[in-house]
C-alpha cells in the first residue's frame, strides 16, 4: 500500500477558456454530479494541495480499512487482482480530487473508466451495486473525517470546510454514477450475449445430427442454462401477421429455451409437467403441442413429433376438438400419432383392407364400417353392440350378415382382423379430412 500519492505532476494552470472560479461560499446553480463536484473543488485554493499531501497516505489506508470493515464482501487480503482493484479505486479517488482542487477541468476519461470498470467488476462477480455504493459512502465519510481534523489544525475558515464537505459528497455521487454506467453496460452486454447464446443453443440441441455433448455444455455455460438429462420440445402456432411473436404473461422459467423466430416457434423444456402449467394463459389464443419427453440428444425427435401433432391439430384430427384445450400433449395421442405417422401407407391399407366396401353407397359404407369396428373392438353380442351404437339389435344382426358376406373368411383370420381394425380406426380418424375429399375415402381396388 503506497503511503504517498504525490508522485503525479501538478495539473497545468487553468486556461482562460475554462469557467471562472466561483466565489467561496457562493451557491452554484444545479449541475450534473461531475460538474458540481469539479466546480466545488475548483473553488478551493490550490495551495491547500501541497499542505494536505502529508495526510494522503494515512487517509487512503484508513479508507481501505473502514471499507473492509463495513462491507463483508470486501473483507479479503489485499493481494492479487482484488487488492489491485481495491487500491487502484481508492488511489484514483484521492488523486482526482488533488488534481482538480483550485483548477477544475473536464472529465478525464481514463479516470472515469476506472470507476466504470469497478461497476463492471461488481456485475462480473455476481454482486449488486449495494456493496460498491456502500464503499463509496464509507470512503466519503472517512475522507471528510480526515479533512475536518486537518482543517481545524490548519485553522481553515468554516466556509472553506463547508465547501470541501459538499464537494466530497458530490464527488461520491459522481463516482457512483460512473459505476452505475459500467454496471448497466456490463449487464446489457451480458444479456445480449446470453440471448444470442441461448438462440444458438436451441439450434445445437435441435440439430440433426445432434451436436456433441461437449459443444452443448460449453455453450450452455455462456447461456446460463443447466444442461438437463431429458427435454420435451413444444411447438407454438405463429402469431397473426403484424403481431409480435412472443408469449404473453409472466416470463417462462430460466431453464426453458425459446426460439420464437422460426417457421414454427418452439420451446425446449426440461420439465414440462412442472414448467408448462401456465402456458395456456401465455398463448394469446394460439395453440401449442408438447412433444414426447426424450433424452437431450434426441430433442430433434421430440420436435418432429410435436410438429406432426400440430399438423393433426390443424386438420382437426386431434387437439381442441378432443377436449385438450389450447395445449395438446403427444403423450395423450401416441396411438393416433403412430397410426397416422405415414399417411401414404395408411391409405394403401385402407384401399386394400376395405376394398369390399367400395361398391356400397357412402351411407352404407359408413354404417357397415361403424358396425364392423364395434364388433372388432368388443367381439360382443348383437345386444351389446346395439347398446354401444345406440341402434336396435336386429339392425346389428342385419349389418353383421352384410359384413359376413363382404369379408367372409377374413373375419376368422387374426391377422386380417388386426388389419381391418387398424384400417377402420384410421378411417374414423381421417373422416373429418376425407369429408372434404369424398373421392379419397375408399378407393376401389384394382
Amino acid at each position: 500500500m503506497p503511503t504517498e500519492l504525490g508522485r503525479r505532476p501538478a495539473p497545468p494552470a487553468p486556461r482562460q477558456d475554462q469557467h471562472p472560479r466561483p466565489r467561496l461560499g457562493a451557491v452554484p446553480r444545479p449541475r450534473p454530479p461531475q460538474d458540481r463536484a469539479t466546480a466545488l473543488w475548483a473553488s478551493l485554493p490550490r495551495e491547500l494541495v501541497a499542505r494536505f499531501r502529508p495526510v494522503v497516505g494515512r487517509l487512503t489506508q484508513d479508507m481501505i480499512a473502514e471499507i473492509q470493515r463495513a462491507v463483508p464482501a470486501y473483507a479479503q487480503p489485499l493481494d492479487g487482482q482484488f487488492g489491485a482493484i481495491m487500491v487502484a479505486g481508492v488511489e484514483q479517488s484521492v488523486l482526482r480530487i488533488l488534481d482538480t482542487v483550485g483548477v477544475g477541468g473536464g472529465t478525464d476519461e481514463d479516470w472515469a473508466e476506472v470507476f466504470r470498470g469497478l461497476g463492471r467488476v461488481e456485475f462480473g462477480e455476481g454482486r449488486s451495486l449495494d456493496c460498491l455504493q456502500t464503499a463509496y459512502r464509507v470512503g466519503g465519510r472517512v475522507a471528510w473525517r480526515h479533512l475536518a481534523a486537518w482543517g481545524q489544525q490548519q485553522r481553515l475558515p468554516t466556509a472553506m470546510l463547508t465547501v470541501a464537505a459538499e464537494a466530497i459528497f458530490a464527488y461520491v455521487d459522481e463516482i457512483s454514477t460512473l459505476s452505475i454506467e459500467g454496471y448497466t453496460a456490463a449487464q446489457a452486454q451480458s444479456v445480449g450475449v446470453v440471448e444470442r447464446s441461448r438462440r444458438r443453443l436451441v439450434e445445437l440441441v435441435l440439430g440433426e445430427p445432434p451436436a456433441a455433448a461437449a459443444a452443448i455444455a460449453k455453450l450452455a455455460a455462456t447461456a446460463r442454462w443447466r444442461v438437463p438429462e431429458t427435454v420435451a420440445v413444444v411447438v407454438v402456432e405463429q402469431a397473426a401477421d403484424g403481431e409480435a411473436d412472443e408469449l404473453t404473461g409472466p416470463g417462462l422459467p430460466d431453464d426453458v429455451l425459446t426460439d420464437m423466430d422460426g417457421d414454427l416457434p418452439c420451446l425446449v423444456v426440461p420439465d414440462p409437467e412442472r414448467q408448462l402449467g401456465g402456458l395456456p394463459a401465455r398463448l394469446g389464443g394460439r395453440r401449442a403441442c408438447v412433444g414426447p419427453v426424450v433424452p437431450l440428444r434426441e430433442a430433434a425427435t421430440s420436435l418432429r413429433w410435436a410438429r406432426r401433432a400440430m399438423g393433426l391439430v390443424r386438420r382437426g384430427i386431434i387437439g381442441a376438438g378432443a377436449g385438450d384445450g389450447p395445449v395438446t400433449w403427444c403423450q395423450d395421442h401416441l396411438s393416433t400419432l403412430w397410426l397416422l405417422a405415414d399417411e401414404f401407407l395408411v391409405r394403401e391399407l385402407l384401399r386394400r383392407a376395405l376394398a369390399p366396401l367400395a361398391d356400397l353407397t357412402v351411407k352404407q359404407r359408413a354404417r357397415t364400417a361403424e358396425t364392423l369396428l364395434a364388433w372388432l373392438e368388443t367381439r360382443g353380442s348383437a345386444p351389446e353392440i346395439a347398446e354401444r351404437l345406440a341402434i336396435h339389435p336386429q339392425t346389428v344382426r342385419y349389418r353383421m350378415r352384410q359384413v359376413d358376406k363382404l369379408f367372409g373368411d377374413q373375419l376368422a383370420d387374426p391377422d386380417a382382423r388386426l388389419e381391418l381394425e387398424i384400417a377402420l380406426r384410421a378411417r374414423r380418424l381421417l373422416a373429418p379430412v376425407d369429408r372434404a375429399e369424398p373421392a379419397r375415402e375408399v378407393p376401389r381396388a384394382g
